[in-house]
């Protein structure tokens, strides 16, 4: 009878202890889960936030891009008026040489070619006041189109580090593009 209750006993206390380390067992079981939940969480919130920052500076360069295109086709306006005046000149130019250098023909007067010669002259005079307002515009269109380069290399910049650091993602992004 001895016997039968050891055998009892040894039963439900092996069982006992085996119930004790299976809580156990489970209880770091599910530490180690809920620990590799959260390193996980915090990996795809890391993500997110590469994937909101990457697609801002997308945004942005696109809008950029846009802009540098805008002042280049501003530019190429400014220097194509700017032409079309140095053009004009060159024919006012050769107008006034005309009447300077020839005598006037059988029907005209000298009084006409010296009115014509003055008109010239004026015209002239106008096309350079207009010439030198044409450069000036050039000349703001030009600085106006490196600030806007300036500004895409600076996001193009940003756009290559964001994607360097998308290759170490252990290292955390916490700057957002501005």
């Amino acid at each position: 009878m001895r016997r039968v209750y050891f055998l009892i006993f040894v039963v439900f206390g092996v069982t006992a202890a085996a119930f004790g380390q299976g809580t156990l067992s489970d209880s770091q079981t599910l530490r180690a889960l809920l620990s590799e939940v959260r390193e996980l969480r915090q990996v795809l919130q890391s993500s997110l936030i590469r994937i909101q920052s990457a697609q801002i500076l997308l945004s942005r360069l696109q809008i950029q891009e846009m802009a540098v295109t805008r002042a280049s086709q501003h530019l190429d306006d400014a220097r194509s008026k700017l032409a079309e005046v140095q053009v004009v000149m060159k024919s006012e130019a050769a107008e006034i040489k005309h009447f300077e250098d020839e005598a006037p023909n059988a029907g005209e007067s000298a009084a006409q070619v010296e009115e014509a010669l003055k008109r010239a002259k004026s015209d002239l005079e106008a096309s350079t006041n207009l010439e030198q307002q044409r450069q000036a515009t050039e000349s703001e269109a030009e600085e106006q189109l490196r600030a806007e380069q300036d500004k895409l290399n600076t996001l193009e910049a940003q756009l290559d580090e964001l994607v360097r650091n998308m290759d170490n993602p252990s290292e955390p992004s916490d700057r957002v593009p501005r």
